[in-house]
């Protein structure tokens, strides 16, 4: 981002003082979007370098908006002031705006406004907060008022190393200047900023595509660009045959709802190997499946287009020996999820038993079974990143944000998703689309990119109906809406 800046200001007419005033008319115009009451008392804490001349750029146009009700701190605790802080500062002097100049953090007064925007550090910052920093973030703090940053909460690392034992300003929102940071996709940050939002500054788009980075954002554009249309005149068989291999006689939902996914999601044929035990609810619940009972797998050929193995299927020896079988045997494209990875987890030679290609699809606890406990996300994505480059894997790392870690060191954030999916099953339902995309044709990459974006995107748009709380069931039915509904775009 500071590179983009300076290339931005080199490159096109344009001052670091007027991109900084453009910045600033940015957040304001979210912040109005976020709190219109313009009755309501603002402090802008400000510190001296550039994000404090934001700070003080902020304050000047939400006056010029009619908030009549602001102060600005200052946080001056050290010599140094950049010139764009200096010259906003002189702008205020035809304000009235009142300004208060502190040294010292035991100078503080009581914080009585309603809103507190927090314009001292930035993004500048990769060391934990202390001294009178740490001070007037903790003062702040215990006011209890909603904080909205600018660019980054003051104390919050912006690369993604956030550790347990930093303290920050706690943010309600931030407003983030171009592109998120990549921290907001790592759940320690939540502590610093509940909810962030991007606005555009005009920075140059073309260099900063054209900037080196592992780390992408998989967003609406990217899913259109790779879903496939069905054409005139194909069959089931243009759409290939997954096999899901799920549940025992205790867990069939997981085979249930995994085996809906795939069928909803677009898959020419899906069978489903299972326990006999649930033979009756497959085939009251999902007539279009077909079956395969379990003890009858290992005689069977494999003339799948995809595989999913493992929701619900449990960890004892027989289902071991079953997927030592599929490993070896599996010539098409495999998806691992559940207790195949909590199986892989005990045997210390899996990295050499999962074929390239393969897509693992962990949660935090299962990743961590197979790769060791992490003391940050930061560093399990890394571990991630690296597992996928060195096995030639797909690594589905799932969470709010899930990552998608690819073999040529790419890391893919998904930007699809809610809290209200935070309930059981959600998991096997990806597992479901994946396999299904899998099977149409679409490679590893694109089916780990795209299902975890549709399975998402089917939460959001439960969400948009009201829904605070998502059932696996329900989020599947929205799936082939948004299939249908993305490949009219696509004809667009």
């Amino acid at each position: 981002m500071r590179d983009t800046d300076r290339y931005t200001i080199a490159h096109t007419p344009i001052s670091s003082l007027d991109l900084m005033e453009r910045a600033a008319a940015a957040f304001v115009r979210k912040f109005v979007e976020l709190y219109p009451d313009r009755n309501q008392a603002i402090l802008v804490c400000c510190g001296t370098g550039n994000n404090g001349g934001d700070g003080l750029a902020i304050a000047r146009l939400l006056h010029e908006r009619h908030y009549d009700h602001i102060r600005i701190w200052v946080a001056h605790f050290s010599d140094s002031e950049s010139n764009d802080f200096r010259s906003n500062l002189k702008k205020l002097a035809y304000t009235f705006i009142p300004v208060e100049i502190f040294v010292h953090a035991d100078e503080l007064p009581r914080i009585t406004e309603h809103i507190v925007i927090d314009a001292l550090l930035g993004s500048g910052l990769n060391k934990p907060l202390e001294g009178l920093w740490l001070a007037l973030a903790k003062h702040i703090n215990e006011a209890n008022r909603p904080v909205i940053a600018v660019d980054m909460p003051t104390g919050l690392s912006a690369d993604g190393k956030i550790y347990k034992d930093w303290e920050c300003l706690s943010a309600k929102d931030t407003i983030s200047f171009q592109r998120p940071k990549l921290s907001f996709f790592f759940p320690e940050s939540v502590h610093a900023s509940r909810f962030f939002h991007v606005v555009d500054i005009g920075l140059d788009e073309d260099y900063m595509s054209g900037l080196e980075s592992d780390y992408y954002l998989f967003e609406e554009v990217d899913a259109l660009t790779t879903i496939k249309e069905r054409l005139p005149f194909s069959h089931k068989g243009t759409y290939g045959h997954a096999l899901v291999i799920a549940g025992s006689a205790r867990t069939m939902g997981a085979a249930l709802i995994c085996a809906e996914a795939c069928l909803r999601t677009g898959a020419g044929l899906t069978t489903a190997c299972i326990p006999a035990s649930g033979l009756i609810a497959l085939n009251a619940r999902l007539p279009e499946v077909m079956a395969l009972e379990r003890d009858k797998l290992i005689e069977s050929e494999l003339p799948y287009q995809a595989i999913a193995f493992g929701p619900g299927i449990g960890t004892d020896e027989e289902n071991k020996h079953l997927l030592f079988h599929i490993l070896q045997e599996c010539k098409n494209a495999l998806v691992l999820d559940a207790d195949a990875l909590n199986i892989l987890a005990a045997d210390p030679n899996w990295k050499e038993r999962v074929p390239a290609g393969t897509i693992i699809t962990p949660h935090m606890k299962e990743f961590d079974r197979l790769f060791g406990q992490s003391e940050s996300w930061y560093e399990r994505v890394q571990k991630a990143k690296h597992a996928a480059t060195e096995w030639k894997l797909v690594v589905v790392l799932k969470n709010q944000y899930t990552f998608v870690a690819l073999p040529d060191g790419r890391v893919i954030i998904n930007t699809t998703g809610n809290p209200g999916m935070a309930s059981g099953g959600m998991g096997d339902a990806l597992t479901g689309v994946i396999v299904s995309l899998l099977a149409q044709g679409y490679d590893s990459k694109e089916a780990a990119m795209l299902g975890v974006y549709l399975h998402g995107k089917a939460g959001d748009e439960w969400a948009k109906d009201g829904y605070a709380l998502i059932h696996a069931t329900q989020l599947i039915q929205k799936i082939p809406m948004l299939l249908q509904a993305s490949c009219s775009l696509c004809k667009k």
